[in-house]
């Protein structure tokens, strides 16, 4: 499958310059949050509670968000959502400048922010077909280009840049972020207007969301695609509440801020080559064949981090780790984009993104018991036994040939012959 960039449409350009400012802010605030937390407190569970609090509007509102989403103007709703999530970070960064910060605070912003990014997320997910006239060639190299900056920006540069504005004082890097998401909504605002979803006057929220939720559980490709992030969120959020504590204590980076910023930026470099080569492994492997793939990656690269001896080799595992989830964030959310109608589209991506938000909350609080009650790298050891069992459990889900069929199931005539209700339409369950 060969990409041509010069189709990609002008507007595509601002929404990829939005998304990288933002994610810049992002990879700053998500290097000085766990490191904030840090300062206050060195219980596990406390950081479990600060990490998972960002999660739970996913568990909470997921499916009812994308009914939301599939009601309302999908641009309009990105660029309020990015100027909100910029006035609500004044608070924490008021905060900090008086002393007053406290795990608390912490966890209610981490959550505030959560939801904004559940309806910006589903809102452009839902977005960008439309933008890019749901053609799959420019799908997945749109997503490619965004995954990559996203990384770039949330994990290679802003994990460094958020360690040293941590050092220039507590508040910076979270109003630093607040810029990030004022920028990121002026130039939403200036894209083009897509098609208002049809409304459904005749039917309820809640009966819109169970179709979309229905939809997604009905199919087994689609499920198999939901559940890989879902078992994946345990994992890594078991790693990551405990990451700060694992490079301090077991790997002597010391108590310093730069050491950390370094390991994250070693996993974003690894994603910014995943998201890079994702195409041409959906090429070589097919789609269904590569997922299965990056998912066995993921799980052999979190066992080498839990044995790491050092940081080398813990930098490197983790920059493995990191080009399977970047080539799987680009394969998995394009296939989901070019065969999901459109007027279900938010419902599903969200329905999608609840399963694995669901998880997560799961998985930070298992990974600061297991630290708590054995070792900070038992956690580690666990999240790669996930991983593993999990590629296992859904290689047939995502094969090749479900993939195959779904795609020639997606005729362009077909999206007005799915029932709002009924299950999804696809040739040949394997």
């Amino acid at each position: 499958m060969s990409t041509d960039i010069r189709k990609l449409p002008t507007g595509f350009g601002r929404l990829w310059t939005a998304q990288t400012v933002s994610s810049l802010g992002d990879g700053v605030t998500h290097a000085a949050l766990p490191l904030l937390a840090l300062t206050l407190t060195r219980d596990p569970m406390a950081l479990a509670v600060v990490t998972a609090a960002g999660t739970l509007p996913w568990v909470l509102f997921g499916v009812l968000g994308g009914a939301l989403v599939d009601r309302w103007d999908r641009r309009r709703t990105m660029w309020v959502m990015d100027a909100a999530r910029a006035v609500l970070l004044a608070t924490p960064a008021a905060a900090a400048a008086l002393d007053a910060l406290s795990i608390a605070l912490l966890a209610a912003v981490a959550f505030l922010l959560g939801l904004g990014g559940l309806f910006f997320d589903t809102a452009a997910t839902a977005y960008l077909p439309d933008l890019l006239g749901r053609d799959p060639v420019l799908l997945e190299s749109a997503n490619s280009r965004l995954r990559g900056a996203q990384t770039a920006a949330s994990g290679f540069a802003g994990p460094p840049a958020g360690s040293a504005l941590l050092t220039l004082g507590r508040a910076v890097p979270l109003l630093a972020d607040a810029v990030s998401f004022a920028l990121s909504a002026l130039l939403v605002r200036s894209l083009p207007a897509a098609p208002r979803p049809v409304p459904q006057a005749r039917e309820s929220l809640l009966r819109q969301a169970r179709a979309g939720a229905s939809y997604v559980f009905r199919d087994r490709l689609l499920l198999g695609l939901a559940l890989r992030p879902a078992v994946g969120n345990i994992a890594f959020l078991a790693v990551e509440t405990v990451l700060v504590l694992f490079a301090h204590e077991r790997l002597g980076t010391g108590t310093g801020t730069f050491g950390f910023g370094l390991l994250l930026t070693a996993e974003a470099t690894g994603g910014l080559l995943g998201a890079g080569i994702a195409s041409f492994l959906g090429r070589r492997l097919g789609t269904g064949a590569a997922l299965t793939c990056t998912a066995a990656v993921e799980g052999l690269a979190i066992l080498g981090l839990a044995a790491a001896p050092n940081p080398y080799v813990a930098g490197l595992a983790l920059a493995v780790c990191g080009a399977g989830m970047g080539a799987t964030m680009v394969l998995g959310p394009s296939l989901r984009q070019t065969i999901v109608p459109a007027h279900l589209m938010g419902r599903v991506a969200s329905t999608s993104r609840m399963l694995a938000m669901c998880a997560a909350p799961f998985g930070a609080f298992l990974g600061g018991w297991l630290a708590s009650a054995y070792d900070v790298r038992t956690p580690l050891y666990a999240a790669a036994g996930l991983l593993l069992a999990m590629t296992t459990v859904t290689a047939t889900m995502t094969s090749n040939r479900r993939v195959e069929a779904a795609l020639r199931a997606a005729a362009p005539a077909g999206d007005a012959d799915h029932p709002e209700t009924g299950a999804p339409v696809r040739e040949g369950a394997v």
